[in-house]
């Protein structure tokens, strides 16, 4: 049974940073134990978001409790799962497995070999319906990861010039992975200072 949340009125975050709906639709659905599915990519201010009973007792981005890189994969997954695969979030996915274990390679049957196998045959693949999507590959992301770590913003930026570097027109697309980590390091932040 879901626990009940604290009313709106009864204390509300005030700072004047902007997060991604994604990572506070993370945060509740861990506290609710629950899958909660649906596309999010608009910004919301975060002065308008209440604090759930789940964050003040120092859930997910809480004090003792920093999002991991795995997670914000994880968030990538809700917020552009239904976007194919391509070289862009390859290298994203990479950077990301890179900085979330501390090795210096990427692992064989991690989220990154499957990414960029996944690249490749969406390459090749003639419709949309055929091509492998993020969420196929970043669901579960902590679970395949063998080690993790709090996302900082040193990593946002790692994966944010990854991304560039592998993208024609060098842009991120909105929800991509860069976009999570970078939430995830900002909400991070907020919590130790």
């Amino acid at each position: 049974m879901a626990q009940q949340l604290l009313k709106p009125e009864e204390e509300e975050i005030r700072y004047g940073d902007v997060i991604e709906a994604p990572m506070l639709q993370s945060a509740e659905s861990t506290l609710l134990h629950e899958s909660i599915t649906g596309q999010y990519s608009q910004e919301i201010p975060l002065s308008s978001v209440p604090y759930s009973a789940y964050e003040r007792s120092g859930g997910v981005g809480g004090p003792g409790n920093p999002i991991t890189i795995g997670e914000a994969l994880e968030a990538t997954a809700l917020t552009a799962g239904k976007k194919a695969v391509d070289w862009s979030d390859v290298a994203g996915i990479q950077a990301a497995e890179l900085r979330a274990t501390g090795l210096t390679y990427i692992l064989p049957g991690g989220v990154g070999a499957a990414a960029e196998s996944a690249a490749s045959l969406n390459a090749k693949a003639t419709t949309e319906e055929e091509k492998t999507k993020l969420s196929d590959i970043l669901s579960n992301a902590t679970d395949k990861l063998p080690s993790d770590r709090a996302a900082t913003e040193s990593d946002a930026e790692e994966v944010r010039a990854a991304e560039l570097r592998n993208d024609p027109a060098l842009t991120t697309h909105r929800g991509a992975v860069s976009a999570s980590v970078a939430t995830a390091a900002r909400l991070n932040n907020r919590t130790t200072n």
